[in-house]
């Protein structure tokens, strides 16, 4: 069995996965806790988070990918895994994606915990307090304050893939706010499901049936998407043969300005030269009239 489990932080995520762990023997791999466990065996990813953390900067992806890589190889991931934490952001989805396909094996479920975040916050402030009152205590980033940021991230990075996985259709959403019993039994239910459903397709956009002008282009969502995949390469490509084609678009009309502007300059020193010759014509006339009345005289 090989799932994700998605949520915001306090769903209840690490509950659940634990409860999984038992149930089916497979490991939970928590990606912090894959870091730390990375560094501490000095595996060459691990030696190279541990200086890139020990810089203050955030993992790259790549190094995360790799980490994730290493962890499912290991006998215990033979039968499956949960992944909490891991992918957080749509590349790392991508990137795991890949990882699967090169492996030739697949996700069999994402999960959802959906929650309320402002029951979510509440809660927080609860625990909080009883903690207070048995004189337990409370860590320095377990507040609403670090919590509302941390639902900050994970709304701008990590919620897209909801919608990522729900294309796919193989996302199955819980109510985080029931009962524990009760979200476990759910999540039970629809692992029961995927485990005899056949592998899930990417749904396909709907055909518009409505008719389309014929003078105007349609951009079909088919074409979109497939347009938001292609490399940043090709993208630049297209952007400097429009940018071309624009420049060309614009030499031609200013040299079709310079050939009616050449066309209007002769046309006028055209109608000079006729009126020129008309004046001459006029004047010879006009010579030869004095002359044959001064003859006659």
């Amino acid at each position: 069995m090989r799932l994700i489990l998605l949520g915001p932080p306090g769903a209840g995520k690490g509950t659940q996965a634990a409860r999984l762990v038992e149930k089916y023997g497979i490991p939970h791999l928590s990606t912090g806790e894959m870091l730390r466990a990375a560094i501490a065996a000095e595996t060459p990813i691990g030696l190279k988070a541990k200086d890139i953390m020990a810089s203050g900067a955030l993992v790259p992806d790549e190094v995360v990918v790799g980490i994730i890589a290493d962890r499912i190889e290991q006998p215990d991931a033979a039968k499956g895994f949960i992944l909490d934490g891991f992918p957080r952001t749509l590349p790392q989805a991508a990137a795991l994606d890949e990882l699967l396909k090169q492996k030739k094996t697949r996700l069999d479920a994402v999960i959802q915990l959906r929650v309320n975040e402002a029951m979510l916050l509440q809660r927080v402030e609860n625990r909080i307090a009883q903690m207070m009152e048995r004189g337990e205590e409370v860590r320095a980033d377990d507040n609403v304050e670090a919590l509302g940021k941390r639902l900050e991230v994970y709304r701008a990075q990590t919620e897209p893939l909801i919608h990522y996985y729900g294309d796919r259709r193989m996302l199955a959403t819980v109510d985080g706010m029931k009962p524990i019993d009760e979200v476990t039994a759910e999540i039970a239910r629809i692992l029961q499901a995927a485990a005899s459903a056949p592998p899930a397709k990417a749904k396909k956009p709907a055909k518009s049936v409505a008719k389309r002008p014929k003078t105007k282009a349609v951009v079909k969502p088919a074409k979109v998407a497939k347009t938001a995949k292609r490399p940043a390469e090709e993208m630049a490509k297209r952007a400097a043969k429009s940018r071309s084609v624009t420049k060309a678009r614009a030499k031609a009309a200013r040299k079709a300005a310079r050939t009616r502007s050449r066309a209007a300059v002769a046309a006028r020193k055209g109608a000079k030269k006729v009126v020129k010759k008309a004046l001459k014509k006029m004047a010879k006339k006009r010579a030869k009239g004095r002359n044959r009345l001064t003859k006659r005289r």
